[in-house]
Order: structure tokens, then C-alpha cells, then sequence
């Protein structure tokens, strides 16, 4: 386990519904996700974050916030309380 604070990593799936610009709407997300100054990983289904806790769910609030007026989506977590890094 890491020592310095409790690790969290997330993979998380956005996927607008009905979208014609979900194009734009999946790069928000990315920006919010980039912007969030956690350690992430952009994959082509989903995007990995690792991170402390707080930071990692407050990151999940935060792209709901900033989507909810634009888009109806989906949101797909898996959290995890192993961050992988082999501590």
C-alpha cells in the first residue's frame, strides 16, 4: 500500500446518449479529468485515474456537475482502494 496518503484508482467511461456532439462532450470530460491534476491514463474506452480519495470522487462530481445542462450521458466507474503501484 502507498504510504504517503490512501490511494484510489477509478476507471471511468463517459458516453453521452443521443449526442450529436458527443465528440466535443467526451473532450470536456477529458479537460475536466486533465485539468483535475490527477495521475490519469486516456484509453480507448475509458480513462484510468489514480489518485487520493477525495480528489478521485470529487473528480467524479465534477464532470457529472459540468455535464448534467449539457448532455445526457452515462458515467461508468470502477473504484479501486489498490493503486497498483506494488507498495
Amino acid at each position: 500500500m502507498c504510504s504517503v496518503e490512501k490511494i484510489t484508482s477509478c476507471q471511468i467511461s463517459f458516453t453521452p446518449i443521443g449526442s450529436v456532439e458527443y465528440l466535443s462532450e467526451i473532450r470536456q470530460v477529458l479537460d475536466i479529468i486533465k485539468d483535475s491534476g490527477l495521475e490519469y491514463d486516456v484509453g480507448t474506452i475509458s480513462t484510468v485515474v489514480i489518485g487520493g480519495k477525495d480528489r478521485v470522487f470529487k473528480l467524479i462530481s465534477d464532470i457529472y456537475e459540468a455535464m448534467d445542462d449539457i448532455c445526457n450521458f452515462t458515467i461508468d466507474v470502477k473504484i479501486s482502494n489498490l493503486c497498483g503501484c506494488g507498495k
